[in-house]
């Protein structure tokens, strides 16, 4: 048996028989029982095409250190109250800079009855870390785009029972699975697409893996009604979705599943979620392509968003960390050196309370460029996970973001290039 045994009762988590943050001096009551996650989706990635175009962002890409990195950067997320993450055994996608369907990152053969001894082991040695710190891994098998390369149903059955099977053998007590990210984009396999689909796919691997907890995701608002009813654990995707929205949402999957964890493992950078899921005791996962889903991967609490996420956690949970300044508090995120790819970058007022922002402008070489509504203040607002690049122009020497706070004060952020 592990270090770390996850178990759970009625909406709540409980680590080696305790509430989550219960183990943790003056946190506060109402986070115990949750586990506050993050997308760290590609965590084991390789891409068997084109390796060498993730030798990018100023580094090389290895896939064993990109395994060994995450391992690395664990002890700091968990000081910060991080206690689960999501790696995927078929990754996730590079949005911003990559067409899903150019990447080949999947452990399966054609038929789904072979898993490459590379990617188990990769996934055994970031299990097995994680367990010795008191961390939970949430192991998605299926990925809609790398799920296409799968020959048919039955090379599906083959995969999940044999992803299944590996994490029984490895004696994990620290595991979730997830069948599918968002298994309704699937459309080459029914299976994986439709609901009826995913209960008997749940089933096997509760079944295989010897009785490991088992959930899968939909795209958002929710999961039906036949998902919710097989979950151990019910997981939901934010993406997208407003303050209110994630609310509603909430709602209505705890009429499905009343007595059972609600877990979101993907959400975005807005902060203001985090604040809802907490105060529905419900799970929040922290989403950020452009940091953590673009290899190759710092894997640590980089400036802007992931320091703004780690610490809004921590004061969340009750964790004691030392204020950041109100000068530190919002950030001009996307114009460092090596975060630029094909002369595209992506540019965003990152900050530790979004709600405090009435608007933002955005000046490029002193000339207005965008306006900035809905947190999370992107340049070319999209979702509040996904936005347009900005091209690069010879003539490029500052960019400035002036900050209206609802208060009524004026902040400015400027960056030289």
């Amino acid at each position: 048996m592990g270090k770390t045994v996850l178990s759970i009762a009625g909406t709540d988590f409980y680590i080696n028989g305790k509430k989550v943050y219960e183990e943790i001096q003056d946190s506060r009551p109402e986070a115990h029982g949750l586990l506050m996650n993050a997308r760290f989706i590609q965590g084991i990635f390789d891409d068997s095409e084109q390796p060498e175009r993730f030798n990018r962002f100023g580094r090389t890409f290895d896939p064993e250190q990109n395994t060994d990195d995450l391992i690395a950067a664990l002890p700091e997320w968990y000081a910060h109250g991080l206690r689960a993450f999501t790696v995927g055994l078929q990754g996730g996608g590079p949005c911003f800079t990559l067409f899903n369907e150019k990447l080949n990152n999947n452990p399966f053969d054609e038929d789904g009855t072979v898993f490459d001894p590379a990617y188990a082991a990769r996934l055994d040695r970031l299990i097995r870390a994680a367990d010795e710190i008191g961390m939970v891994v949430i192991v998605c098998f299926f990925y809609f785009f790398q799920a296409e390369r799968l020959r048919n149903g039955r090379a599906v059955l083959e995969a999940t029972r044999a992803a299944s099977r590996f994490l029984k053998q490895g004696g994990y007590t620290n595991v979730i699975i997830e069948i599918a990210n968002e298994h309704d984009l699937t459309k080459k396999h029914s299976l994986l697409e439709f609901p009826e689909g995913i209960v008997t796919l749940m089933e096997m691997a509760k079944q295989e893996s010897g009785g490991m907890l088992v959930g899968c995701s939909s795209t958002a608002p929710g999961i039906s009604e036949q998902i919710a009813e097989e979950s151990d654990i019910v997981f939901y995707h934010g993406n997208g979705r407003t303050r209110q929205q994630y609310y509603n949402d909430v709602r209505q999957l705890r009429s499905l599943a009343p007595d059972k964890p609600i877990l979101c493992n993907e959400d975005s950078q807005a902060l203001g979620n985090l604040e809802v899921a907490f105060r529905e005791h419900t799970s929040w996962g922290y989403y950020n392509n452009l940091t953590k889903q673009e290899p190759p991967t710092d894997w640590g609490i980089t400036e802007g968003e992931d320091r703004f996420f780690a610490y809004r956690m921590a004061k969340t949970i009750g964790i004691t960390l030392p204020e950041i300044p109100f000068e530190e508090q919002y950030y001009l995120q996307g114009l460092e050196k090596e975060i630029t790819v094909d002369g595209k970058r992506w540019i965003r007022l990152a900050s530790v309370y979004p709600e405090t922002i009435d608007y933002v402008e955005f000046y490029r070489n002193d000339e207005l460029e965008h306006l900035g509504y809905d947190e999370p203040f992107f340049i070319n607002f999209v979702f509040n996970w996904y936005q347009s690049p900005v091209l690069e122009q010879p003539g490029d020497k500052e960019w400035k973001a002036v900050i209206h706070l609802k208060s009524g004060e004026v902040l400015e952020k400027i960056v030289h290039l």
